[in-house]
């Protein structure tokens, strides 16, 4: 491979300035959902007492997995060793670090009394999860910082391959511990299974995969850099093998539940009589979020045709629609579903105990969720402004060491 250029994007057109002022909106507006909601009372949330984790939630469980799912891009350089991969080792930690930083604004601004967090920081139990994720989330932004300083600092690239390492096993860590959130929680019957953890694993390598694939496009289209086909293709079919790695999980999730007889309520409920949660798993995940993103990956393989931007970009947009489905019908579904309190009696009373809990998004929600999404976009976008991330060029020539150029001779 010939000697990798980096360069910052010159950040001074018109389209850049609108994405810029556009972000910016939605982050203030998120900031001033918040102060709306402390000032008046979480009772304009569509939350309740048995939905207390609503729409922010969704946002920034999505934020926090796509975080750990977009260093996959680095770390299968660094670790794996394929160097076609390592111009997008600097793109790939940036934007892992801006995931996580929107996730974690909107799991802070959402708990209700956010200057208490110092609390728990102070206050340390644990043999709470969320403890433990407190160093995992601040341990995974130390490690993959020092993992970009020793890409972008020329002396210290040869300890790059031990960062990535480190960064590796971390990640899985912090993934682990945020399907473990609602693995241990006994009480849900929707969550109650040890399979969550490595579901949560392999969505991080198809949600990060997916954002990742769009910001790379974004950029290149936007500061006018080539990609080659080469790289298309193998990020588009690797896309589409952790997007059947995901479809296996949630398989077996759902089957090992249906074999449970303990289960069997709340797999009715989410699989055919759940209303707006069986049309998001069924349409949203699974036909959505799976199969079209599968045809549209696979498919144009089998025909001879070549994967384009614009196929690799639809199928990472289907896969970000089907991730929010995915959580949506996770995190609130299995909240909605009544709690089994006492196993095989009917429960009513006028708490609507044993009913399914009704939750409709409020604008305020909405707009923190789409708070933090901005401000990882705000970070991404200033950070290829600011400091070299992006690869002149990733046309095959520039990354493909096999790569040749054929000329028609007269």
């Amino acid at each position: 491979m010939k000697r990798i250029v980096f360069s910052e994007i010159d950040g001074r057109s018109a389209g850049f300035n609108g994405l810029a002022a556009l972000l910016g909106l939605f982050f203030f507006a998120g900031l001033a959902a918040v102060v709306y909601t402390e000032h008046v009372g979480h009772y304009v949330t569509g939350g309740s007492n048995q939905v207390v984790w609503g729409i922010p939630d969704v946002f920034a469980m999505f934020l926090i997995v796509a975080a750990s799912g977009a260093l996959n891009v680095a770390i299968i350089s660094s670790v794996f060793r394929k160097t076609l991969y390592k111009p997008l080792e600097r793109l790939s930690c940036l934007l892992a670090v801006a995931l996580l930083l929107g996730g974690l604004m909107i799991l802070v601004l959402d708990l209700g009394r956010s200057d208490r967090v110092i609390v728990a920081m102070l206050n340390r139990n644990f043999k709470s999860i969320f403890a433990w994720n407190l160093y995992l989330y601040t341990g995974f932004i130390a490690i993959v910082v020092t993992y970009l300083w020793l890409q972008m600092e020329r002396r210290m690239n040869r300890f790059v391959p031990v960062a990535g390492m480190v960064a590796f096993l971390w990640r899985l860590a912090l993934t682990t511990g945020s399907g473990s959130i609602y693995g241990v929680l006994v009480a849900r019957e929707a969550y109650d299974s040890a399979i969550m953890a490595p579901l949560f694993i392999a969505m991080s390598f198809s949600f990060g995969l997916a954002v990742y694939n769009l910001v790379l496009l974004a950029a290149c289209k936007g500061s006018g850099r080539e990609i080659g086909d080469v790289l298309l293709r193998r990020l588009g079919r690797l896309l589409g093998i952790f997007v059947a790695v995901v479809l296996y999980f949630t398989a077996v999730q759902h089957l090992t539940n249906l074999y449970a007889a303990e289960h069997s309520g709340v797999e009715r409920f989410i699989l055919r009589d759940g209303g707006v949660y069986t049309l998001l798993f069924w349409g949203g995940q699974v036909f959505v979020g799976a199969l079209l993103p599968l045809v549209l990956v696979f498919g144009s393989s089998r025909q001879g045709l070549q994967l384009t931007g614009r196929t690799v970009a639809i199928a990472s947009m289907l896969v970000i629609m089907g991730a929010f489905s995915q959580l949506y019908v996770l995190v609130i579904g299995g909240q909605a579903y009544p709690l089994n309190m006492f196993p095989g009696m009917e429960v009513s009373s006028s708490f609507f105990d044993g009913a399914i809990a009704s939750y409709i998004p409020s604008l305020p929600e909405i707009g923190l969720g789409l708070g933090g999404v901005a401000l990882a976009g705000l970070v991404v976008l200033f950070g290829i402004k600011l400091l070299r991330f992006l690869p002149t060029s990733l046309a095959n020539a520039a990354i493909d060491p096999h790569h040749t150029t054929t000329t028609n001779r007269p």
